[in-house]
């Protein structure tokens, strides 16, 4: 479908740019629910050996992928089995196990002492596939946005207290104004940041407990300030964010939520301060618009 800015006015004849079957309040959503949030753990630190040199740890990164693939073909194995097949000291293979299951890759079975992959290879797989069904989704309306609003347009995922952008279509003015700039940024500087914030409790409380690092004069820097822009952000039903990550940089970002309401992710469009601030309404409506078909899409 080609986005328009203007559709046909809605029965009390405003023209809402919202398409016929979208709702302009709640975006409809995911079927299954939250986006599954990688596990935090804690990365073990190693006390009183020698450093270890960059060839020897990529060789290590190597040979734990191995062990891995061994599991490809058994559900279960030893660690036996593991040296034997990879050729290496059943001592370094214990390592290696042990290892894994510190991060849930692998996981003992407490019956039969072997060892099978751990439910975190299934929560990454699990993520990675409904980011890919997002990016997937999303790309063509975002390549119509950035048409229709002459501006870069981002989809932004939550990664810990942090947006990164999965997806970035810059025009050539775009690419000139964010050449160098991060794929990753702080959830409380960035427009699409407070969108999903506003809507997800637990991005809000991740970047609560972890702070707000300045980036501009206008970075957000308490949680006073963050509460009364998300909400704010729920309000207007868009993040908005002027010079609060780089100076001079505008954003303004919409929500994509699953059918209970919850963001997992986010559209933005991203401009210089001075071609955004006197079309906001245009914007939002169009942003809206964008991540309410996918939402409704990926919920088809």
């Amino acid at each position: 479908m080609t986005l328009s800015p203007l559709h046909p006015p809605s029965p009390g004849g405003e023209r809402t740019g919202i398409p016929a079957g979208i709702p302009t309040g709640t975006p409809a959503g995911m079927p299954s629910g939250r986006l599954p949030a990688p596990s935090r753990r804690a990365v073990p630190t190693a006390i009183g050996r020698a450093p270890i040199s960059g060839s020897e740890t990529l060789k290590s990164v190597a040979t734990a992928l191995d062990v891995l693939e061994c599991f490809a073909l058994d559900d279960e194995l030893g660690v036996s089995d593991i040296a034997r097949r990879l050729g290496i000291a059943k001592s370094t293979a214990h390592r290696l196990l042990s290892t894994l299951s510190s991060r849930g890759l692998t996981e003992k079975n407490p019956d039969t002492g072997q060892y099978r992959l751990g439910l975190h290879l299934y929560e990454l797989g699990q993520l990675a596939q409904s980011r890919l069904k997002l990016r997937q989704t999303a790309l063509p309306l975002l390549e119509d946005l950035r048409r229709v609003s002459g501006l870069s347009v981002h989809l932004g995922v939550i990664d810990g207290a942090d947006i990164v952008y999965a997806e970035r279509l810059e025009t050539p003015a775009g690419r000139q104004l964010l050449a160098g700039v991060s794929r990753r940024w702080p959830s409380h500087c960035t427009s699409s940041g407070k969108a999903i914030a506003a809507f997800n409790t637990e991005l809000a409380q991740a970047r609560r407990d972890i702070g707000f690092p300045p980036r501009t004069t206008g970075t957000i820097r308490s949680v006073a300030d963050y509460d009364l822009a998300l909400a704010e952000t729920r309000r207007l039903g868009v993040g908005i964010g002027h010079g609060e990550a780089v100076a001079g940089i505008s954003s303004v970002a919409a929500p994509v939520r699953d059918l209970s309401g919850r963001a997992y992710a986010s559209i933005s469009v991203v401009g210089p301060s001075s071609a955004l601030i006197g079309d906001l309404d245009r914007t939002a409506r169009l942003v809206r618009t964008v991540a309410g078909h996918i939402a409704h899409r990926l919920s088809a």
